[in-house]
C-alpha cells in the first residue's frame, strides 16, 4: 500500500504559531475512480494567508478545521488519470495542501502547467497566485502613470517583488520597504527598485522621507502597522493604495495607524483585495508573467525548505520574515 504523508491542523493558536499546532500523519493514497487523476505533489507554496485560516473567526475565507489537511497551493505530476483531459505526465497546479498526494474531479482551479519553458514551482509564485496577485493590485487598482512614486512593502517577498519590476517596467520611481541590510540590497541591485528602506534601522519615517522626496503616488500594502502609518504620512492628493496583507497583525492583534486622517485629507483610494475573486484578470497576467520569467525579464528568488516536516517550521519562519523571495517547500 503506497503512504499518503499529511501535516494537518492540530490545534488553533492563541498569538504566535508553534510546532504543536500541526500533526504529521500517514493515510493510504485512495483510489482513483472515473473522472479522477491523482497528483503527486512536488512542491508546496507557503503563503501569509495561511495564518489566517487557523483561527475560528470571521475572514475572507472559511476557517481551516481541525483535523483536515493544512490549505496551501502545490504543484505535482499526474500519477494516474481516469479523466479525460488530463494524462500521466502532467505537470498541474492545484490546491492540495500540505501532502504528498492529492485526488481531483479536475476542478477547483486545477491547471495544466508547461514545465519545460518555466520552472515547475515558479508557477507558485512568481508565475502563480503571487504574481497574479502583485499584477492585479498595481494595475487594477494603483494603476500607475509613469513618473509617479510607488512603495512596495515586503520588497523582498514573492509579491512584493513583482509589484516594483512590473511598476519600474510602466516608466514609475519604485521604492520597496523590506526588513534588513541584506534584503534591500537585493530589492536594489537585482529586482531594479530605485531604492529601499529598512524598516529593521530604526530610522523608518526619514529613510522613507529622503527615499520620496516627491511624496507617494501609490503604495502596496503586504505588512500594515507602523510601515503603513509612515506611509500614510507621505502620500500625496489622490494617492492608491492596495491592501494585500497585513502580515504585522496576523499573529496578534492588528497594529493601531495614527494617521487615517490622510485618507480625508489627501482624498485616497484605498481598497482590499482578494486575488481569487478577480477570475478575469488572472489569464493576461498569467501569459505576461511566465512569458518575462521564460524570456528573463522578470527576476525572482525562492527560499526551499526541504520534506513535507520542514513545512511548519519553514511556515513559522515566514510569519517572522525569515524567507527571501516565495517560500516554498520540496516535497521529494
Amino acid at each position: 500500500m503506497t503512504v499518503n504523508r499529511r501535516i494537518v491542523l492540530a490545534a488553533r493558536p492563541d498569538g504566535a504559531v508553534k510546532p504543536e499546532h500541526f500533526r504529521l500523519e500517514e493515510v493510504p493514497v485512495p483510489a482513483v475512480p472515473d473522472g479522477h487523476l491523482l497528483v503527486r505533489n512536488r512542491f508546496l507554496s507557503l503563503d501569509p494567508y495561511m495564518r489566517g485560516a487557523m483561527n475560528d473567526r470571521k475572514s475572507y475565507r472559511q476557517p481551516q478545521k481541525i483535523g483536515d489537511t493544512m490549505v496551501g497551493g502545490t504543484v505535482g505530476e499526474v500519477v494516474e488519470s481516469r479523466h479525460p483531459k488530463f494524462a500521466a505526465g502532467d505537470v498541474v497546479v492545484g490546491g492540495f495542501g500540505w501532502q504528498h498526494y492529492g485526488l481531483s474531479d479536475g476542478g477547483g482551479g486545477l491547471r495544466r502547467v508547461d514545465a519545460s519553458r518555466v520552472p515547475m514551482q515558479a508557477y507558485l509564485g512568481v508565475a502563480g497566485m503571487p504574481g497574479v496577485t502583485a499584477w492585479v493590485g498595481l494595475n487594477r487598482i494603483i494603476a500607475p502613470k509613469a513618473g509617479e512614486t510607488v512603495v512596495v512593502s515586503a520588497a523582498s517577498g514573492a509579491v512584493g517583488s513583482v509589484v516594483g519590476q512590473l511598476a519600474k517596467a510602466q516608466g514609475c520611481r519604485v521604492v520597496g520597504v523590506a526588513g534588513g541590510e541584506a534584503k534591500c540590497r537585493i530589492v536594489v541591485d537585482e529586482f531594479g527598485f530605485d531604492a529601499c528602506v529598512d524598516y529593521k534601522a530604526g530610522r523608518l519615517e526619514a529613510d522613507l522621507a529622503a527615499a520620496t522626496p516627491g511624496g507617494i503616488d501609490g503604495y502596496f500594502e503586504n505588512v500594515g502597522g507602523a510601515v503603513l502609518d509612515a506611509v500614510l504620512g507621505r502620500m500625496n492628493a489622490f494617492g492608491r493604495i492596495a491592501v494585500c496583507g497585513l502580515i504585522a497583525g496576523y499573529n496578534d492583534e492588528p497594529i493601531p495607524v495614527q494617521r487615517f486622517n490622510s485618507v480625508l485629507i489627501n482624498r485616497l483610494k484605498i481598497q482590499g483585495f482578494i486575488v481569487s475573486e478577480v477570475p478575469d484578470a488572472w489569464p493576461p497576467a498569467l501569459a505576461e508573467l511566465a512569458a518575462k520569467v521564460a524570456d528573463g525579464t522578470l527576476k525572482y528568488r525562492e527560499t526551499i525548505a526541504k520534506g513535507l516536516d520542514s513545512a511548519p517550521a519553514a511556515f513559522i519562519g515566514l510569519l517572522r520574515g525569515e524567507n527571501l523571495g516565495k517560500q516554498l517547500v520540496s516535497l521529494d
